[in-house]
Formats: C-alpha cells, sequence, structure tokens
C-alpha cells in the first residue's frame, strides 16, 4: 500500500527495463538489468520450488497454493524495496567493482536517521546470517538434495555422493572464480533455459490433465476459504502457504539486494522495479506449476508417505516414465545456479566483515575472497555425502533469521524508499528519464 502497488503499475515497466529499453551508457555497476535479474533469480529459483511447494501442499493441503500466491505477490513490493535501497547505498570501489546488499543500506541508511549504531549492529548480523545462509540453504542442502535426486533415479550411484560432490564443486568452482560478472553471464544463459524446461514440462501434464481443472482448482478455494478450514485449519494452510512462498522468492530475506547492487544503472528505483519480477516468476509461475501438477495428478492426496522433491517426482512420472528424468535435469541446473549465486552472496557479507582487514594488513582483499570461495565448495562436497537432517533445519533458520534485521531496516527506510519512487516515476511520465533503444 505504502508504494502504491508498485508491484502491478510497474510490472510493464520492469518488461522495458530487461529488455535494455532504458539503458543508459556509461552507468556504473558490473552487469545488466537482465543479468542481475537472473543471477537472483538463480539464487531462489531451485530446490525450494520443487522441494519446499510439495512440502507445503503435503502439509497445508491444496489451499496452500492461493496463499503462496498471495504471499508472491505481496513480496514484489518488499523485492522493490529492499533492491532499491541496496543499489542506492553500494560501494563502488576505484577498480569499479560494487559492493552492497542489506549490509550496506542498513548501516548507512539508518545513520542518516540517526541510528548509526542500530545500524551497525543491524548489518553485522545480517552479514554473519548471510555467511550461514550461503553455507546452508545456499549450499549443503542443494548439493544434498541434488544428489539425492540423481541417486533415487540412478540407485546404484547412492554411495557416490562424495564424488558427486567434487564434480559439482569443481563445476561451481570454475563459474565463481570469475566473480560477479562471470556468475551473471552463467545464470543469463542457465535460468532461462531451466525456467522453459521445468514450466513447459509441468504445462504437458497440466493440460493431459486438463479434465480435473474444474475439481483441482475448486480444491484449492476451498481449501483457502472453506467453513472447515476457516474453523481449525485456515491457519495452518495459511501459514504453510506463506512460508513457503517466502522460503522460495526470498522477498523481505535481503539476498537479492546484493546481486541487483551490481547493476548499471544510476537510478536505484529502477533496478528495483526490474527485481519485482523474482517473486512473480519464482512463486505464481514456476512454484504455483509445482503445485498444479501435483494437484492435477491426484498426489496432494498421497498415502503412501512421500515428500519433498521424491513426491514431486511422482507426480511428474505418473504422466510419463521418464519424466522424472526431465525433472532430474532441472533439479541439477536449479541447484548448480543456486550454489553459484549464493556462493557470491556469502562472499559479499564474508568481505563485508573481514575484507578491509585483509586490505589494511595483507593490501588486497583477494586473500579473504579466495579463502572464502576454497570453503564453500568443500561444504558443496560434505553436502552431496552426508545425511543433513539437521543441516536442513539449521539452513531454513539461517535463511529466516536474514529476514530479521532486513524488515527492521526495511521499516524504516520505506518513506525514503517511496519519495524516491514518486520521483523517479514523475520523470518517467515527464520524459525526463528518457529511452535509448
Amino acid at each position: 500500500i505504502m508504494m502504491r502497488f508498485i508491484n502491478i503499475r510497474g510490472f510493464r515497466h520492469a518488461i522495458d527495463l530487461i529488455r535494455g529499453k532504458y539503458d543508459k551508457p556509461g552507468d556504473k555497476g558490473e552487469v545488466s538489468h537482465f543479468r542481475a535479474l537472473t543471477t537472483a533469480l538463480s539464487a531462489t529459483v531451485g530446490y525450494r520450488n520443487i522441494a519446499g511447494v510439495a512440502l507445503g501442499i503435503s502439509i497445508g493441503g491444496p489451499g496452500a497454493t492461493f496463499w503462496m500466491i498471495i504471499a508472491g505477490f505481496l513480496g514484489m513490493s518488499s523485492k522493490f524495496t529492499e533492491c532499491t535501497l541496496g543499489v542506492k547505498y553500494r560501494k563502488i570501489n576505484k577498480n569499479g567493482q560494487v559492493s552492497g546488499g542489506a549490509m550496506y543500506y542498513l548501516k548507512e541508511g539508518l545513520k542518516k536517521k540517526k541510528l548509526g549504531l542500530l545500524g551497525k549492529f543491524l548489518a553485522l548480523l545480517f552479514a554473519l546470517l548471510v555467511i550461514g545462509g550461503s553455507i546452508g540453504g545456499g549450499n549443503m542442502m542443494q548439493s544434498n538434495q541434488a544428489f539425492e535426486q540423481f541417486a533415487l533415479f540412478f540407485p546404484a550411484t547412492e554411495r557416490f555422493g562424495f564424488w558427486y560432490g567434487v564434480v559439482l564443486a569443481f563445476l561451481v568452482g570454475l563459474v565463481i572464480i570469475g566473480g560477479i560478472k562471470n556468475i551473471a553471464r552463467v545464470t543469463s544463459k542457465i535460468v532461462p533455459f531451466m525456467a522453459l524446461l521445468y514450466v513447459g514440462t509441468a504445462l504437458i501434464i497440466i493440460f493431459m490433465n486438463i479434465s480435473y481443472a474444474d475439481d483441482a482448482f475448486l480444491l484449492i478455494i476451498r481449501g483457502a476459504f472453506s467453513p472447515d478450514a476457516l474453523k481449525g485449519g485456515f491457519i495452518g494452510v495459511l501459514i504453510f502457504g506463506f512460508q513457503r512462498g517466502a522460503f522460495s522468492n526470498e522477498a523481505g530475506i535481503g539476498s537479492a539486494s546484493i546481486a541487483h547492487a551490481a547493476a548499471k544503472t544510476d537510478e536505484p528505483v529502477s533496478e528495483g522495479i526490474v527485481a519485482l519480477l523474482e517473486p512473480f516468476v519464482d512463486t505464481i509461475v514456476v512454484c504455483t506449476m509445482t503445485a498444479l501438477v501435483i494437484i492435477f495428478t491426484g498426489l496432494h492426496d498421497d498415502s503412501s508417505g512421500l515428500e519433498g522433491v521424491q513426491l514431486t517426482s511422482a507426480a511428474f512420472g505418473s504422466v510419463f516414465s521418464w519424466f522424472p528424468l526431465l525433472l532430474l535435469i532441472a533439479v541439477t541446473l536449479f541447484a548448480f545456479s543456486t550454489l553459484i549465486s549464493w556462493s557470491y552472496y556469502g562472499l559479499k557479507g564474508f568481505d563485508y566483515l573481514f575484507g578491509g582487514l585483509s586490505e589494511k594488513y595483507l593490501g588486497s582483499r583477494i586473500y579473504t575472497d579466495t579463502l572464502y570461495r576454497l570453503f564453500f565448495l568443500s561444504c558443496i562436497v560434505i553436502g552431496a555425502s552426508s545425511n543433513l537432517l539437521t543441516v536442513l533445519d539449521f539452513s531454513d533458520m539461517m535463511i529466516l533469521c536474514m529476514a530479521f534485521p532486513n524488515i527492521v531496516g526495511l521499516v524504516i527506510l520505506a518513506p525514503e524508499v517511496r519519495r524516491d519512487l514518486k520521483s523517479y516515476w514523475d520523470r518517467l511520465k515527464t520524459g525526463e528519464i528518457v529511452k535509448y533503444k
């Protein structure tokens, strides 16, 4: 409401921005609007869209789908706000390398509000949590679930998690050593492909079961609003819908602001508008596809004990026996893309905490960067070769906890973003902000 539903009125402009129509030559930054978007999307479109949604449907029922979509719709405005701030308070060094994200707008933004001590504390807390989130949910969870799906499809490999992790770590290492420019270049190729592959496969299954459409949508609406749901399960359905939606698209978590801070623009609001597309793609499109496949195939009411990736795989395999192979490819690509993006998020948190010390005493930040990357790559191997039930719970918690310092900052800084948005929108209408293509 405060941003006057920018998630609706800014949607068309966001498309124009990622198409490069407003790209001004010479703007500072490291990557284009489109590549910043695909980098952030690669961090969110992953295991959670497949296993997390299946878990939400299993526990909360079909009605959770409705609230998941609402979470994505509202999350578009949250994402806009944090990514606008990410660009506004970013730091660019003499080599043109960008550092940005919640750490910087919490510290500098709250300092402007004469809340410097609170800002420093929240920035420090966020930096610690983003490192934990990158190692847990952004790393070990991804490699663990990718190998679990691989071993499910090829049972003879179930004892070779270590070597699967080594190969995956090697491939990730080849990408992340080049920094954000290389990460963005790779994700700009992977994200569109894997999204089209997954959504296309899901649509085939939905259309083959289209005769169940009325029943399926009735289940969703009844599950979300029925008298029975309102009496007892409404809160549970709502919670599981929002939980899976928020965990999937990371709106309000603050992570995406790190990627978007690297965008080539001198208009922070423009990057915020680009960022609002993320929850739409991640939750309203990709997560909804997962939920609809499970519901249309009738596996939302499955009594065989399947859950997570296995439930989604069974839903895909119920149409054609070889469809789970496409899911395996999608899961692997999702995991790989999430790994490379979260390596960058964690690196920026690590750099915020220790990069200055490395530069002061060793003359360069390359030493702390290398140390973090090696640690990150080793955790991929650990994740793929271990039974990580406690780690998976821990990673959920770390990513959740990132939201607490971030949302405190967003609430305080929201009036500032609203003023910036009004100025940008007025200049856009008058033609002061011009198209270049």
